[in-house]
């Protein structure tokens, strides 16, 4: 029993630390930590997916709000059936402008010079909705990495708990409390809180990121709307 440690020890110097620390890891703590690592899968991907949702969006966004202030009046893309495909900023005026358009539609198919009050607010209502949908869709899969940075970490130290646990209830049964009886246990219990924060800390640097970038387009989606109305009210609301 003497030459026990030793053999551990010479076990342990002739292989990588993290590898030795999972061939002491109980079945528990391996579950865990695969689970952890798809979930940082997962959480990496949905930050790369929305840093390029965002990007581009903000690319279309910005060259957008230049043509659409670079136009004589408000339906003028819409009536030359511009098509900006995945851009925020042209859903909200293309819904704007549908909703316009039918109110401005009288007899014979012909426009009208302007609309009611009540009609440009039905038009307002439709533009805010359109908003609201543009900022859940841009929000839409940071849940993932909210979960991520605040359920990763307590997933982790359940493992840990769970391999401590194990590690004290194994040397109560053998009835021996030695530094070499305890360290491998306890070192592969705590990999498992290693696992959870590699999870949750670049989720959280990504998260707070995403959030502020939402937070501009956010601002950026409802001063367009305001200016889209604006302008829908100055070309075509009567004067009552």
């Amino acid at each position: 029993m003497s030459g026990l440690p030793f053999t551990l020890v010479g076990a342990a110097a002739n292989q990588p630390e993290l590898l030795y620390v999972w061939d002491q890891a109980t079945v528990e703590a391996k579950a865990i930590i695969v689970f952890l690592i798809i979930f940082s899968i997962a959480a990496w991907w949905m930050m790369i997916y929305k840093a390029i949702q965002m990007r581009r969006a903000q690319k279309l966004n910005r060259y957008f709000g230049e043509e659409f202030r670079a136009q004589k009046t408000v339906l003028d893309m819409f009536d030359r059936k511009l098509q900006v495909d995945g851009c925020p900023l042209y859903a909200v005026y293309q819904a704007g402008c549908v909703q316009l358009e039918a109110r401005l539609r009288g007899p014979g198919d012909q426009r009208k010079p302007n609309v009611t009050i009540k009609n440009m607010e039905h038009t307002k209502r439709a533009i805010e909705n359109v908003v609201a949908q543009e900022s859940l869709k841009l929000e839409s899969g940071l849940i993932l990495l909210a979960i991520a940075v605040s359920g990763a970490p307590f997933i982790g130290l359940l493992g840990t708990v769970w391999g401590v646990m194990s590690t004290f209830a194994g040397i109560a049964q053998q009835g021996s409390a030695t530094m070499a009886a305890m360290a491998p246990g306890v070192s592969a219990a705590l990999i498992t809180t290693v696992a959870g924060l590699l999870v949750a800390i670049p989720s959280m640097f990504g998260y707070n990121w995403l959030v502020h970038n939402l937070r501009a387009f956010t601002v950026e989606l409802d001063n367009f709307a305001q200016e889209l109305v604006s302008r829908m009210e100055t070309e075509y609301l009567a004067d009552e």
